[in-house]
């Protein structure tokens, strides 16, 4: 029975496993990455988080308990310094990340690569607002080209083309939908044109009806 015994079975007695976890999470803070055994890995985890939260804290006593559990000063003072300019502030937990290679060869064993997450923590806010808006015109971008290809496809068919991209239908398209364009323009010039000329005409009228009252 493994009573008051908490934590898993890494294969070796108290000792060594008290001394292994601490040369792995030395290891991750100096070279911010480790390829070990998975559950090694996740072993070493919450000893890495609570570094981190000494740290943080930056006060005397969590930079001892930081140097009692390390044994090592000028790692601690290194991890304190690049804390205390900045790293990890923005970032709640979660400071470290598991990414699976495979089974061993030898053993069969999981092997994992184990690394300090150093990208800054964007808000799920914020990352929620900047998705939609990157799918906002997504969404509407083909409903715009599927019109322009109809268009396009109706036009080739009105001058005798088949629809099989030819370099003379598509010259002859657009063409045709330029002169199009410009037969349009043409027209709402002469609607402006014809509806400034009733204004003035409107406008004539009741100036001669002003003067024929005053002149009454």
């Amino acid at each position: 029975m493994r009573h008051n015994k908490k934590g898993r079975k890494l294969g070796t007695d108290w000792s060594h496993t008290k001394a292994m976890k601490r040369s792995l999470v030395s290891a991750l803070f100096l070279n911010d990455r480790i390829k070990t055994v998975e559950a090694r890995a996740k072993e070493i985890r919450p000893d890495v988080d609570k570094v981190i939260t000494w740290a943080k804290r930056g006060d005397l006593h969590s930079r001892r308990l930081a140097i009692a559990y390390l044994n090592d000063k000028e790692l601690v003072r290194e991890i304190f310094e690049k804390v205390a300019q900045g790293m990890f502030q923005d970032r709640p937990g979660g400071y470290t990340r598991i990414m699976k290679l495979g089974p061993r060869k030898g053993d069969n064993a999981p092997m994992v690569i184990m690394e300090l997450v150093t990208e800054p923590c964007v808000p799920k806010a914020e990352r929620q607002a900047a998705a939609a808006k990157k799918a906002a015109p997504k969404k509407a971008a083909p409903k715009k080209v599927a019109k322009k290809e109809e268009k396009s496809e109706e036009l080739a068919e009105d001058l005798g083309f088949e629809n099989d991209g030819t370099i003379e239908q598509v010259e002859a398209v657009d063409a045709a939908e330029k002169s199009e364009a410009v037969e349009e323009a043409r027209e709402e010039a002469e609607k402006a044109e014809a509806e400034a000329a009733k204004k003035a005409e409107t406008v004539d009228a009741e100036k001669i009806e002003e003067e024929q009252a005053d002149v009454k």
